[in-house]
């Protein structure tokens, strides 16, 4: 039902975005093409994903929140697209795989981020003061618990929407695919 955009076909208020995503990248993912149907919702992600980036978790602990909501929540292309920034940031094939398998991490500060971006979504952001701690117990801040609320924000939008409008894998993506009962390929 949704079309791939191009800069040509997407409403004007979205082609700045898709232009800066394009710059960016090398090239125009798909997600993007698609997401460009709503210039709020393409504004909206982009701005608060690059929020989430500049925020004071490190740059594994906030991937690690990207990929605890992108396999929650079933976002293959999600999935790829940050299992190829970790590849990038040299993750170890170890973590990714566990991350993409819903598996529990290695490292234990990044499973209790994890642990704690999931808790909070399953508990609507009520979490227990025992799971506050435990998170915090780990060299987190107060702060880092409000970013991973950011980053659950960001990716929650991210996710749903790619899912809704069936954004199809990159070509770029595809040695990442990944398929809702784990990691496809690596």
């Amino acid at each position: 039902m949704f079309v791939d955009h191009t800069t040509e076909t997407a409403p004007e208020a979205s082609r700045r975005a898709m232009r800066a995503t394009a710059d960016r990248l090398g090239y125009l993912p798909a997600p993007v093409a698609r997401l460009a149907e709503s210039p709020h919702l393409l504004d909206g992600f982009l701005k608060l994903s690059a929020m989430f980036e500049a925020t004071t978790l490190d740059p594994l602990a906030r991937e690690v929140v990207i990929m605890a909501i992108a396999t929650r929540n079933g976002c293959h292309v999600c999935v790829a697209m940050h299992s190829a920034k970790l590849a990038g940031l040299n993750a170890s094939p170890e973590l990714i795989a566990a991350l993409r398998d819903q598996r529990p991490l290695d490292d234990q500060r990044l499973e209790a981020i994890r642990i704690f971006a999931l808790q909070l979504v399953e508990h609507a952001g009520a979490v227990e003061t025992q799971d506050l701690q435990a998170f915090l117990a780990h060299g987190f801040t107060k702060q880092n618990a409000l970013e991973v609320v950011l980053g659950i924000g960001a990716y929650t939008t991210s996710t749903l929407a790619n899912r809704l409008v069936d954004a199809p894998l990159d070509e770029q993506l595809e040695p990442f695919a990944w398929g809702l009962s784990g990691s496809a390929a690596r």
